[in-house]
């Protein structure tokens, strides 16, 4: 049997403070979610000014994000490449770039997704949310 580290809620705080901080330093209104590997949310908040839509997107990335254990970019990309029958694949709703996954170890924790600006402005206040944790 494997042993698996968990996130904790102190980790939560700190990459959605982390994150938050990211977006204020750069004037991004975004929402943030945080799930567990199971793709359960853990923490939700949306910015003043945030977009309203943003609150779907950003825990669908993050959703997307744990189960598939990459970042909802890679999904993006496959079906910009043109393979468009993967829009039906089950349970997988936020397939835009900003869900970034939690990993230690060769496990995935959890994921971070954010919405409200450029894919890849939300990619890198997901990013500097983790990166608060050491990860």
């Amino acid at each position: 049997m494997k042993t698996q580290s968990s996130l904790e809620l102190s980790d939560v705080k700190t990459m959605a403070a982390a994150a938050e901080a990211e977006a204020l330093k750069n004037n991004w209104a975004v929402s943030i979610a945080i799930v567990d590997a199971g793709g359960h949310l853990l923490h939700f908040s949306r910015m003043d000014g945030a977009a309203a839509i943003s609150s779907h997107i950003a825990p669908a990335k993050a959703h997307t994000s744990a189960l598939g254990r990459r970042e909802s970019k890679v999904y993006e990309d496959v079906i910009n490449g043109g393979r468009y029958s993967f829009l039906t694949a089950p349970a997988v709703q936020g397939m835009l770039e900003g869900g970034v996954p939690i990993m230690k170890d060769g496990f995935c924790l959890g994921a971070v997704g954010v919405s409200g600006v450029k894919s890849n402005e939300d990619a890198q206040i997901a990013k500097a949310g983790i990166a608060a944790i050491g990860l």
